[in-house]
């Protein structure tokens, strides 16, 4: 790779590692809902990381969206980027943007343009990291959960 290259991958790292530790310092999102309609709780059991989303609905489109929990950086703020995405996105807007993540994570990829995913596009590192894809993934578990739930 010729070292402009280099500069720049490294450039987007350091912006992509400052996202994320922005949002674990500073969430999002956090906080509990006075009466959810979904009210979910995550733990992962190697590290002990957890989250409980709570979420409000508006016919088939989220309304409102808050976490609490504890655990990692990776953890908490994917929990943090994905409350604040969340809302006013439909069900079927919501399981697409869950698995264009879950790609990301597992394989460091996005689909065509990324862009659907925004600030998320900061856990691309994340894939060749095998150990902490359930870190990032915690709060989309709890997600997928509660739209299941809800549909």
């Amino acid at each position: 790779m010729p070292p402009s290259e280099r500069s720049g991958a490294a450039d987007l790292s350091a912006l992509y590692q400052d996202i994320i530790l922005d949002h674990y310092r500073r969430p999002r999102n956090s906080g509990k809902l006075e009466h959810p309609d979904e009210r979910i709780l995550r733990k992962n059991p190697f590290c002990g990381d957890t989250i409980e989303l709570q979420l409000t609905f508006d016919g088939d489109r989220v309304s409102e969206a808050r976490f609490t929990g504890q655990g990692c950086a990776i953890s908490q703020a994917s929990a943090s980027m994905m409350a604040q995405l969340v809302e006013g996105k439909s069900v079927a807007e919501l399981e697409r943007l869950a698995s264009d993540f879950t790609r990301l994570v597992s394989e460091g990829k996005t689909v065509e343009d990324g862009s659907s995913l925004g600030e998320l596009r900061a856990f691309s590192g994340v894939a060749r990291l095998p150990n902490r894809h359930l870190c990032a993934l915690l709060a989309w578990g709890a997600l997928s959960e509660a739209l299941l739930h809800h549909g």
